[in-house]
């Protein structure tokens, strides 16, 4: 893993730019008829172009065998090791959508759920409703008032909303209402530590107001809460790299994050392709020594299930890769930030391809091909997802020499 002290001594000020460009959920398995998974299936020229001039691998973004949230997955491909640091999805819900975040505040992220007449969960995300239909019903929630505490409602983007608690001594150790299924009920407010007892009793008492407030509604009728946390003030990644970096991203959570490390966000428009994204970039190239690029629907329709839609998704990042290209970036690393396979709908514990292509620096493999199999032989082996950034660092010339 990437050892900040180390970091700190061996970064240096000057070498050159890196391009992180992250395919959200890009691993994934065969599924049904295809053979392949949906990376290999997908028709990528320019992605299997750079893997045979480059070298690829297959990286863990939290251990083997533990499947990983986006908030830690993202955390580690910044060189952050996300068992020691945790970090809940409602800070970086919060930071994405630029609430204004006091240290102390409790954050969670919350979805707008569908349940039926006897309380189960029917559909997690409310059919995806969109942001225009879910305003009206962030706007009810954030009108409740719980004497103790203060209590803000926003929205994020479609379904997805953030709930921010405010007031003396509030403890970020709640367990998630989210039982990660349909068929079962949401699950009630329950303290992690003793000393959230009372953070719980508050928050259930806006939990009973919030519910009865959606009584009624359709398809978004209820609500589900997870990512409790609280600021756990991070160092930042011009401290530990002597990078100025920026992040291009269209969803809040993934501005979030960047935020939290201290990324400057550019600003996107709420559908940016992925050729938009990249003209992004290229409008900021002289500014900044440091580009994470996140691409969002390649997750979302690996969680619907949808084989060819995810493939597609693929396709379209890599045509529009010459852009990127054409900035002529000493580092570019392609990767996800987990596996999200169709076949499963969900996100998944198995590697995720990851690719290194540096001109002046990488030592070709005999791949030919950018996909999880390929990767499986590739120069870069399998390694844990935070030794990403010293990997990056050093193919830029960005590092110093340890030791005499």
């Amino acid at each position: 893993m990437a050892n900040f002290d180390l970091m700190r001594e061996l970064a240096r000020d000057e070498g050159g730019k890196i391009v992180l460009l992250v395919l959200d959920g890009l691993g994934g398995l065969p599924m049904g008829d295809y053979t392949q998974t949906t990376l290999e299936y997908a028709n990528t020229p320019n992605m299997d172009r750079l893997a045979a001039e480059g070298t690829q691998g297959l990286s863990h973004p939290i251990a083997r065998g533990i499947t990983p949230g986006s908030g830690p997955a993202h955390l580690a491909l910044f060189g952050y090791d996300p068992i020691a640091r945790p970090v809940g999805r409602g800070i970086l819900s919060a930071l994405g959508i630029g609430f204004d975040l006091h240290y102390g505040d409790v954050a969670a992220r919350g979805n707008f759920c569908t349940v039926d007449e006897n309380g189960l969960i029917t559909d997690r995300r409310a059919g995806r409703i969109s942001t225009e239909l879910a305003l009206p019903l962030v706007e009810k929630l954030n009108n409740i008032q719980v004497d103790g505490i203060q209590t803000f409602v926003r929205s994020e983007k479609e379904y997805r909303f953030m709930l921010a608690l405010r007031g003396e001594g509030l403890d970020g150790a709640i367990e998630d209402t989210d039982p990660q299924i349909t068929g079962e009920s949401p699950l009630p407010v329950k303290a992690a530590t003793q000393g959230s007892e009372r953070t719980a009793d508050l928050l259930r008492a806006w939990v009973e107001k919030a519910q009865l407030a959606l009584r009624g509604e359709y398809p978004a009728n209820s609500f589900i809460l997870r990512g409790f946390a609280q600021d756990p003030k991070l160092p930042k990644f011009d401290e530990l790299y002597k990078l100025k970096a920026a992040c291009v991203a269209v969803y809040p959570m993934y501005k979030g994050v960047s935020k939290l490390v201290g990324m400057d966000v550019l600003e996107t428009g709420g559908d940016f392709t992925p050729e938009q994204e990249f003209q992004v970039v290229a409008g900021h190239w002289n500014d900044y020594d440091f580009f994470f690029v996140h691409i969002k629907p390649t997750d979302s329709r690996g969680e619907d299930g949808n084989f060819e839609a995810k493939a597609a998704v693929i396709e379209q990042v890599d045509r529009a890769l010459p852009t990127l290209l054409g900035l002529n970036p000493d580092v570019l690393v392609i990767t996800g930030d987990h596996s999200t396979p169709a076949r499963l709908r969900n996100h998944s514990w198995h590697p995720v391809p990851t690719l290194i292509w540096a001109p002046a620096t990488h030592l070709p493999d005999l791949t030919d091909h950018f996909g999880e199999r390929q990767g499986q032989r590739g120069g870069l082996g399998q390694f844990p997802a935070n030794e990403l950034m010293p990997l990056a660092m050093a193919h830029a010339l960005r590092l110093e020499k340890y030791g005499a």
